[in-house]
Protein backbone atom coordinates (compact mmCIF):
# COMPACT_ATOMS: atom_id res chain seq x y z
CA UNK A 1 0.00 0.00 0.00
CA UNK A 2 1.12 3.06 -0.82
CA UNK A 3 1.67 6.61 1.41
CA UNK A 4 -0.51 9.34 0.69
CA UNK A 5 1.33 11.60 1.24
CA UNK A 6 4.29 10.08 -0.74
CA UNK A 7 2.16 9.91 -3.55
CA UNK A 8 1.38 13.67 -3.29
CA UNK A 9 5.43 14.62 -3.51
CA UNK A 10 5.82 12.27 -6.32
CA UNK A 11 2.88 13.84 -8.24
CA UNK A 12 3.86 17.19 -7.49
CA UNK A 13 7.46 16.34 -9.25
CA UNK A 14 6.22 13.92 -12.11
CA UNK A 15 2.42 14.56 -12.49
CA UNK A 16 2.65 11.77 -15.21
CA UNK A 17 2.68 9.21 -11.87
CA UNK A 18 -0.47 9.40 -11.53
CA UNK A 19 -0.76 6.44 -13.57
CA UNK A 20 1.31 4.48 -11.52
CA UNK A 21 -0.86 5.27 -8.02
CA UNK A 22 -3.47 2.63 -6.71
CA UNK A 23 -6.64 3.37 -8.24
CA UNK A 24 -8.15 5.15 -4.58
CA UNK A 25 -5.39 8.10 -5.07
CA UNK A 26 -6.43 8.49 -8.95
CA UNK A 27 -9.75 9.28 -6.83
CA UNK A 28 -8.37 11.27 -4.63
CA UNK A 29 -9.07 15.24 -5.39
CA UNK A 30 -6.07 16.69 -3.11
CA UNK A 31 -3.79 14.22 -5.33
CA UNK A 32 -5.27 14.77 -8.80
CA UNK A 33 -4.89 18.34 -8.50
CA UNK A 34 -1.59 18.42 -7.63
CA UNK A 35 -0.94 15.73 -10.69
CA UNK A 36 -2.74 18.00 -13.18
CA UNK A 37 -1.58 21.29 -11.70
CA UNK A 38 2.02 19.95 -12.49
CA UNK A 39 1.26 18.34 -15.62
CA UNK A 40 -2.26 18.65 -17.25
CA UNK A 41 -2.01 15.78 -19.66
CA UNK A 42 -1.97 13.66 -15.97
CA UNK A 43 -5.81 14.04 -16.56
CA UNK A 44 -6.30 11.12 -18.52
CA UNK A 45 -5.39 8.93 -15.51
CA UNK A 46 -7.66 10.45 -13.00
CA UNK A 47 -10.91 9.26 -12.43
CA UNK A 48 -14.05 9.56 -14.55
CA UNK A 49 -15.84 11.51 -11.72
CA UNK A 50 -12.53 13.64 -11.25
CA UNK A 51 -12.54 14.40 -14.90
CA UNK A 52 -16.16 15.49 -14.54
CA UNK A 53 -14.90 18.06 -12.05
CA UNK A 54 -14.79 21.61 -12.53
CA UNK A 55 -12.00 23.18 -10.64
CA UNK A 56 -9.32 20.08 -11.75
CA UNK A 57 -10.64 20.76 -15.52
CA UNK A 58 -9.61 24.36 -14.88
CA UNK A 59 -6.26 23.39 -13.33
CA UNK A 60 -5.37 20.75 -15.86
CA UNK A 61 -6.13 22.86 -19.02
CA UNK A 62 -4.20 26.07 -17.65
CA UNK A 63 -1.36 23.96 -17.13
CA UNK A 64 -1.95 22.11 -20.47
CA UNK A 65 -4.88 23.22 -23.21
CA UNK A 66 -4.39 19.85 -24.77
CA UNK A 67 -5.42 18.17 -21.35
CA UNK A 68 -9.21 19.29 -23.02
CA UNK A 69 -9.31 16.02 -25.11
CA UNK A 70 -9.13 13.30 -21.64
CA UNK A 71 -12.22 15.86 -20.45
CA UNK A 72 -15.96 15.16 -20.00
CA UNK A 73 -17.96 16.30 -22.15
CA UNK A 74 -19.62 18.05 -19.88
CA UNK A 75 -16.46 19.93 -19.59
CA UNK A 76 -15.94 20.24 -23.22
CA UNK A 77 -19.01 22.06 -23.62
CA UNK A 78 -17.86 24.53 -20.84
CA UNK A 79 -17.36 27.83 -22.11
CA UNK A 80 -14.69 28.95 -19.42
CA UNK A 81 -12.51 25.50 -19.53
CA UNK A 82 -12.28 25.39 -23.54
CA UNK A 83 -11.41 29.61 -23.50
CA UNK A 84 -9.09 28.83 -21.11
CA UNK A 85 -7.85 25.91 -23.23
CA UNK A 86 -7.93 27.21 -26.43
CA UNK A 87 -5.67 30.34 -24.84
CA UNK A 88 -2.67 28.07 -23.72
CA UNK A 89 -3.22 25.78 -26.99
CA UNK A 90 -5.37 26.28 -29.78
CA UNK A 91 -4.89 23.24 -30.53
CA UNK A 92 -7.79 22.60 -28.06
CA UNK A 93 -10.26 23.65 -29.78
CA UNK A 94 -10.60 20.11 -31.84
CA UNK A 95 -11.70 18.95 -28.88
CA UNK A 96 -14.59 21.67 -27.91
CA UNK A 97 -18.06 20.59 -28.13
CA UNK A 98 -19.27 21.56 -32.00
CA UNK A 99 -21.63 24.68 -29.82
CA UNK A 100 -18.15 25.88 -28.63
CA UNK A 101 -16.84 25.45 -32.46
CA UNK A 102 -19.22 28.35 -33.20
CA UNK A 103 -18.18 30.60 -30.47
CA UNK A 104 -16.48 33.54 -32.32
CA UNK A 105 -14.48 34.57 -29.30
CA UNK A 106 -13.74 31.10 -28.83
CA UNK A 107 -12.65 29.99 -31.90
CA UNK A 108 -10.97 33.64 -32.33
CA UNK A 109 -8.60 33.00 -29.05
CA UNK A 110 -7.77 29.11 -30.76
CA UNK A 111 -6.51 30.72 -33.98
CA UNK A 112 -4.90 33.77 -32.55
CA UNK A 113 -2.71 30.92 -30.24
CA UNK A 114 -2.82 28.30 -33.09
CA UNK A 115 -3.85 29.61 -36.72
CA UNK A 116 -4.74 25.76 -37.97
CA UNK A 117 -7.37 25.75 -35.28
CA UNK A 118 -9.49 27.58 -37.65
CA UNK A 119 -9.89 23.75 -39.45
CA UNK A 120 -11.38 22.70 -36.42
CA UNK A 121 -13.93 25.86 -36.79
CA UNK A 122 -17.47 25.55 -37.41
CA UNK A 123 -18.38 26.52 -41.24
CA UNK A 124 -20.16 29.16 -40.17
CA UNK A 125 -17.20 30.82 -38.78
Amino acid sequence: MQDRLQVLQEVQINGLKLEQVAHEFQNDREVVLAAVSQDGCALQYASNGLRNDREVMLAAVARNGGALRYASNEQQNDREVVFIAVNQDGWALKCASNELKNDRKIVLAAVNQYGYALEDASNEL
